[in-house]
């Protein structure tokens, strides 16, 4: 490898890490966190808006396969790391549960 592509690599591999990091890391602490804030209480939805992500980001798996073939891959992550900045601020601006899962469903739509 060249010392640019060096560079591109460890570069993409640092902002998929940090956000696999950030998104994950909040797992063992988001039960006790929901409990502060409203519709937290619902055992259903805390659920829901832990694995919401991962079922978004599944049914999209089709979707952004077809659209990194037509335009290329580089195009579709810059999009795709977008959409998940997008989520990540609606999910940290949520006041209650309802918020937090729509933030979790576009993250896992730009995942």
């Amino acid at each position: 490898m060249t010392a640019p592509e060096l560079r591109a690599t460890a570069s993409l591999a640092a902002i998929f890490a940090l956000r696999m990091l950030g998104l994950f890391m909040i797992m063992p602490v988001f039960s006790v966190y929901a409990k502060t804030i409203p519709g937290g209480d619902n055992v259903l939805l805390v659920g829901l808006a832990l694995g919401a992500y991962g079922v978004t980001q599944s049914l999209f798996y089709i979707f952004y396969g077809w659209a990194s073939d037509k335009f290329g891959r580089k195009p579709v992550i810059a999009t795709g790391l977008l959409i998940f900045a997008l989520g990540s601020f609606v999910a940290a601006s949520a006041h209650d549960i309802t918020w937090i899962i729509v933030g979790r469903v576009i993250q896992g739509m730009g995942a």
